[in-house]
């Protein structure tokens, strides 16, 4: 589970979410968006009402990347902020493909870290109850988006791991864990019941 960091004066205290929420976290082209649809479709079969909240940078209206500017990363990150809150005022969990974390790790790596936003950001790590980090095991693929320069890819990654270390979060990482397991071992830590509705109705069989 994730390490509730204190809030350092004078930063917002964040908002209070009825939800359960899960944000898979970790540099571009790792795999984080096929886990996000995997794990809610297990939870929607053990009978939770989920949503997922998609990649934000995919929709930027400014460049991103390696050279974004500071609007862009400034953009991406209230806009998944804004997100989360919009599901989770909806829904029992959300499950996030990313979160501010690994969003801030794009901000510092093109800009720098930002007085305003380490508070920030602090902050709303507060409101996760998993951040699971899902390392990289191979080159960025060109998908018409991302950078597929894979020193940039391992930069962003060695970003998320001082911010997480400096901002007091502690994501469960699946660096150690076969692959075939992820979902298996991500499911296993969360406090549900692991019970599996039918696919079907058996009557209609």
């Amino acid at each position: 589970m994730v390490t509730h960091p204190s809030t350092e004066p004078g930063a917002a205290l964040p908002i209070r979410q009825r939800a359960f929420k899960v944000a898979f976290i970790g540099s571009h082209g790792v795999g984080k968006t096929t886990l996000c649809f995997e794990l809610a479709a297990r939870l929607k079969r053990m009978d939770h009402h989920v949503d997922v909240v998609k990649e934000v940078a995919r929709a930027c209206p400014l460049p991103i990347n390696k050279e974004s500017p500071i609007e862009a990363q400034a953009w991406i990150l209230h806009t998944q902020i804004a997100l989360e809150i919009e599901a989770a005022s909806a829904h029992d969990v959300i499950v996030c493909d990313r979160s501010v974390l690994d969003n801030y790790a794009y901000f510092a790596v093109s800009s720098g870290r930002h007085p305003a936003y380490d508070p920030l950001v602090r902050s709303w790590l507060a409101t996760y109850d998993e951040l699971v980090w899902v390392p990289v095991t191979s080159n960025p693929r060109f998908d018409g988006v991302r950078d597929t320069d894979r020193s940039y890819q391992q930069r962003i990654e060695q970003q998320i791991g001082e911010l997480a270390e400096d901002l007091g979060a502690t994501p469960f990482r699946l660096h150690d864990v076969d692959p075939s397991r992820w979902i298996d071992e991500v499911v296993e830590r969360l406090p549900f019941e692991n019970t599996q509705l039918p696919l079907f109705d058996e009557d209609t069989l």
